[in-house]
């Protein structure tokens, strides 16, 4: 397998999801997919000094172009994205089959028309749709800033959102 662990977070790469899911997923590397870091050079080259391990910042087209040379490879990589939107693109409109069916969601900031579900886990409207979209795909969308401070699965908080 060449995914091992999929995650929405919107610091992305930092200790966290280098040493405490790696202790729970195995991990050679991580590929994290955000268009405005890809174009930053100084946001890449942070990203790439934070996790200690291999790691790439594509962007969405970026992905697209080397997702298969991705699930070819002998090395498991955590697929991270900013924001639950860039993983509905990764996973439903761009059809990456990653062989694995569980996306964790993060920390997503408290902000400005957001719903609170937890913690720092705030999700928008938009947001919303995008989880629903990854569910109705057939991945379970957990909550989950780590593993053993779960909030519970999207169908858990789904209503809040005019879901049913």
């Amino acid at each position: 397998m060449a995914v091992s662990f999929i995650r929405v977070d919107d610091r992305m790469i930092h200790g966290q999801t280098c040493t405490r899911w790696a202790l729970e997923y195995p991990c050679d590397g991580l590929i994290a997919v955000n268009n405005a870091a890809a174009a930053n050079p100084v946001l890449k080259a942070a990203y790439k000094s934070a996790s200690g391990k291999k790691t790439f910042v594509w962007s969405l087209d970026e992905f697209a172009a080397k997702c298969e040379k991705v699930l070819a490879s002998k090395d498991n990589y955590f697929l991270i994205t900013k924001n639950p939107i860039d993983m509905e693109k990764i996973l439903v409109q761009q059809g990456f089959q990653p062989g694995i069916k569980t996306v964790i969601i993060g920390p997503c900031n408290d902000r400005p028309g957001a719903t609170k579900l937890g913690n720092n886990q705030s999700i928008t409207q938009e947001e919303a749709q995008a989880l629903e979209n990854i569910q109705n795909a057939g991945y379970s969308v957990e909550f989950a800033l780590l593993k053993e401070e779960a909030i519970g699965n999207w169908t858990k908080f789904r209503g809040q959102f005019g879901f049913h």
